[in-house]
Parts: structure tokens; sequence; C-alpha cells
């Protein structure tokens, strides 16, 4: 009788345990969406800064605040909307990437929404090219322009 209580019991806490974890979660996508979450730049010159707009817009039913917006290294510098974007509205998180070392990037930004607790991730990527490299490149690609 005490192992079928006990097997009884150990059944219900293990139940109560997953449903518990099973709960909704909220997300920052229930709130914003972005046009596009990942930008390539391509190739671009050592030394010229580039910044790329990720469009968004509140799908929520309220004004949304994004509280904070950081990169992963500190070649990045992403800038966020100061106020709160009303219900129905579209705004950008600008993502600005130095350049000022060769080859290729692959840069996170984080944008935490108020009232989520998991930020949201955009990426940029890319290769930066010195000035010699970048000029056979240009040319290259203007060559392949001119044979079309």
């Amino acid at each position: 009788m005490k192992k079928l209580l006990f097997t009884l019991v150990a059944v219900a806490v293990t139940s109560w345990a997953v449903a518990q974890n099973t709960e909704t979660k909220v997300k920052a996508e229930d709130f914003v969406s972005f046009k596009e979450k990942k930008h390539d730049f391509g190739k671009i010159k050592q030394g010229t800064p580039v910044t790329y707009d990720f469009a968004f817009d509140n799908i929520s039913d309220k004004p949304v605040v994004i509280e904070n917006a950081w990169a992963s290294c500190g070649c990045t510098t992403p800038t966020k909307p100061e106020q709160p974007i009303a219900k129905g509205k579209s705004n950008v998180i600008k993502a600005g990437f130095n350049a000022a070392a060769a080859g290729t990037f692959d840069k996170t930004v984080f944008v935490k929404v108020q009232g989520v607790d998991i930020p949201l991730e955009l990426k940029i990527t890319g290769e930066v090219l010195n000035a010699d490299a970048y000029a056979k490149y240009v040319a290259e690609k203007k060559d392949n322009k001119g044979s079309k």
C-alpha cells in the first residue's frame, strides 16, 4: 500500500513539475516583428564604418519599450529608440560596425524588450578588406558588369 501511495505521489509531483516547465514564456517576438534579423554587408573597405537599420513593427496591443541594445563586441554599436513605440508603429535598431580590422566578421546585437527576460538577437556579417584587396574587388566587379 505504501508503494502504491508513494508511486502516485511521485507521478503527481512529476506531472506538476512538467506542467510548470511547459508554461508559455513571453518572447520578444510577441511584441515586435523584425523585417529581418540578419544582414550581410558583403565586402567592405577597411576603415570605412557601415551601418544597417533593422526595421521592426510593434505587433502588440500596447506601446513597446526597447530597454536596451548592446553588442557582442566594442566594434559594433547599436542604437535603440528612446521613446516607446506605439501600437502598430514601426521603428529601427541601428547597428554600426567600425570595420577597423581586416577579415570576416559575425557579430550579434542583443535587444532587450521591456517585460521579456530573454533578449532578441540580430546578426551582422561580412568581410572587411584592406585597401588593396578592396580596390581589386571593386575592379573585378566593374569588369564583370562591363562584360555582360
